[in-house]
């Protein structure tokens, strides 16, 4: 099908052939907004208009912004416990941490948190940049509200430490939020992953499940060539680079897994 393969080739999310009628209701509501005559109209102007506001809305279309607030946290704490005081001696400050799929937020948030609690910002410049590629979903992360699903692992004595009440939810404090730098990044797009990749800490996490393999190993091999080393590369655990022919190595890192360049 023209339409999946393009949206493949663009974005890396690759919809099967039991899944495009998924596919086709994420797109549904945008083919009607642009108001193409037909689906082969909307591919024509996807493939060859320039205006990228087109790839914008198929992005915001097809994007899952399900996360949440202390999420496999083993990794974070294996982040402040093991590779931060391993880094500490030989990185160059500031030390920079990307969250390359960071939905609506909460995942970088949860770094900060962590960061804060272990007082790794008294003792490091530490930089975290997050990105996706869902405008929708980067323009609730900046406004830093959040609704009751969103804190169903947090422990409940953070929700006052970190967030204070408000009318829609509770609102990130303003000294936390401001750790954080927002950037909009498609993970198939080889300039903008160059632009944040070059750091020791990548966590791409819960991504992968929706890539086919060749979108998996074009990203993996971009984060090989440009991140630092030693650089720890954090994924979901529902996904593995095993398969591939990548320069990762598997290493156990007190109870979490992470992919390790030394």
């Amino acid at each position: 099908m023209l339409l999946r393969d393009l949206i493949h080739e663009r974005t890396g999310v690759f919809f099967s052939d039991s899944s495009v009628e998924l596919m086709m209701d994420k797109l549904s509501g945008l083919i009607a907004e642009r108001g193409s005559g037909s689906l082969i109209d909307f591919y024509y102007h996807l493939k060859y208009d320039r205006d990228e506001s087109q790839w914008s809305g198929v992005l915001d279309a097809i994007s899952v912004r399900e996360t949440y607030f202390w999420r496999e946290f083993d990794q974070i704490h294996a982040l402040t416990d093991i590779v931060l005081p391993r880094l500490a001696e030989s990185a160059r400050p500031p030390l920079k941490i990307w969250s390359a799929a960071c939905a609506t937020g909460e995942e970088p948030l949860t770094i900060a948190m962590a960061l804060s609690l272990t007082g790794w910002f008294d003792r490091l410049p530490i930089e975290i940049h997050a990105s996706d590629a869902s405008d929708i979903a980067l323009q609730i992360a900046r406004k830093g509200v959040y609704r009751e699903r969103s804190f169903r692992a947090l422990p409940a004595e953070y929700r006052s430490r970190f967030f204070t009440p408000g009318d829609d939810g509770l609102k990130i404090k303003q000294c936390l939020h401001e750790k954080i730098q927002w950037h909009r990044v498609n993970l198939a797009d080889r300039s903008s992953v160059e632009r944040l990749a070059q750091v020791p800490v990548i966590f791409c996490r819960n991504v992968f499940i929706y890539f086919s393999e060749s979108a998996i190993l074009r990203t993996a091999k971009l984060f090989e060539q440009y991140m630092q080393r030693p650089g720890y590369l954090f994924l979901g655990a529902a996904e593995s680079l095993l398969k591939f022919n990548v320069d990762f190595e598997l290493q156990e890192l007190g109870g979490a897994f992470a992919y390790v360049r030394d």
